[in-house]
């Protein structure tokens, strides 16, 4: 059965500026006694944005947090919509349709769970954190980046799990890449979730892999219609091939063709 999706008019109502490419939006239905759909961890949702010269496709999105009021997304300064939406000041509209894509499945309460996230794919390891949370679950996060200056809150992941950094130019954390963190080899792990670069990703899988960890990522191919329709995002896999944004976006990483 299909799962129902909206399209809804909202507005901007606060922003949390990280950086000069990083902000966490905070977005509320302009009608306020429009109740929001549960967005569950790893969906996500596409925004329309407007009057944008040259930009004429929804911007896919990952829930960072959401509730029946309001709805919280991580958002990067990469490219024109992008950039529009960084510069757009509170009381700005946006239509957004929601949810879309499928979700993680949660572990028992006994299991020990890594998230591993890189760049904005931090945003659904955290919506996967508070889920787990909610079920008596203590997170271990695993956060990558080239500097200190491109991670959001870090204090959001501190309040509900254990949390690790790494970064390529030594400015936090660990220096290097997640997979060279030394919480690898220091503690056990039952289950593997992640998000970021494919790169990034691709060293995770094997590394689970080796270690017979499973494992489930969440992908960020481009995706334009987020409901299966332009085959933009279309993953080869052990299946065939799958759209990311309704397939997807998370896969368990054994049915990837990833090294």
């Amino acid at each position: 059965m299909e799962k129902e999706i909206f399209d809804i008019e909202m507005e901007l109502v606060e922003k949390e500026v990280y950086s000069d490419r990083l902000f966490l939006g905070h977005f509320a239905p302009i009608n306020r006694n429009q109740v929001l759909p549960l967005c569950l961890p790893g969906q996500f949702v596409e925004i329309w944005v407007k009057n944008c010269d040259g930009v004429m496709l929804r911007r896919p999105i990952s829930v960072y947090r959401a509730n029946d009021e309001r709805l919280e997304l991580l958002i990067q300064n990469a490219g024109k919509g992008t950039e529009t939406l960084y510069n757009a000041p509170v009381g700005s509209c946006f239509n957004i349709m929601l949810p879309l894509g499928n979700t993680f499945r949660i572990p028992e309460p006994s299991d020990r769970p890594l998230l591993v996230g890189g760049g904005v794919g931090v945003a659904p390891m955290y919506a996967l954190g508070c889920a787990m949370k909610a079920k008596g679950i203590k997170p271990t996060f695993l956060l990558g980046a080239r500097s200190a200056a491109h991670f959001s809150d870090l204090s959001h992941f501190e309040a509900i799990g254990e949390l690790f950094i790494t970064t390529e130019d030594a400015s936090l954390g660990e220096t290097g890449f997640v997979t060279q963190h030394s919480v690898l080899k220091e503690k056990k792990f039952t289950h593997v979730y992640m998000c970021g670069p494919t790169p990034m990703m691709r060293a995770v899988a094997r590394w689970a892999k080796e270690e017979g960890i499973p494992a489930q990522a969440s992908l960020e191919n481009h995706m334009a219609c987020g409901i299966g329709v332009c085959l933009c995002c279309v993953e080869p896999t052990v299946k065939g091939h799958k759209t990311v944004c309704h397939d997807g976006p998370v896969f368990d990483t054994t049915e990837l063709l990833w090294d």
